[in-house]
């Protein structure tokens, strides 16, 4: 396929970290793009669990579970700043959202309204997250690992043993 016709989509996010029901939003975004970048948001400001670097790591091992050709189609690349200026850097005509439930969608419609003001041209694709997925938060599942518990159904094992790692005094 020559890149003219490639259909680029960004999937941005904190990604910290990254849960099944990330896992689920790639998974299908391979169904409707050529390539996907996935862009893990630097974000200081919401005081990440795990530094840029190690959510980039944990994001590079997840993807090995997928074929050899969807990693071929995958790239990880972070950013920081405005997310339509990142998909026009990355030559994306599709963004990406996971939905988990009715309250996301408030805030979701609101940005995907202003980046389409900014740059017509790039869509944004809403994906609802699967029942088994809906109600996985990262931001949760942080605190299920902080006290104690066990987050083993709601991300992989790599990042169940990072969580672990984090949290387990040695």
């Amino acid at each position: 396929m020559d890149m003219a016709s490639e259909r680029v989509g960004v999937y941005p996010g904190t990604f910290d970290p990254i849960t099944s029901g990330h896992m689920e939003v790639v998974r299908r975004s391979l169904r409707l793009v050529d390539r996907l970048v996935i862009g893990p948001a630097t974000n200081p400001g919401k005081g990440p669990l795990f530094s840029l670097d190690e959510r980039i790591d944990i994001l590079n091992d997840d993807i090995q579970e997928f074929s050899e050709v969807d990693r071929k189609r995958i790239t990880i690349v972070p950013f920081d700043g405005l997310l339509i200026h990142f998909a026009r850097q990355v030559g994306a005509s599709v963004i990406i959202r996971g939905l988990r439930a009715v309250s996301d969608f408030e805030y979701e419609i609101q940005m995907a309204n202003m980046n389409a003001r900014m740059e017509p041209d790039i869509e944004t694709i809403f994906l609802m997250a699967s029942d088994r997925h809906q109600f996985i938060a990262s931001s949760l599942v942080k605190d299920i690992a902080r006290l104690g518990g066990d987050t083993s159904q709601f991300v992989s094992k790599r990042v169940f043993q990072r969580l672990k790692a984090k949290f387990v005094p040695s």
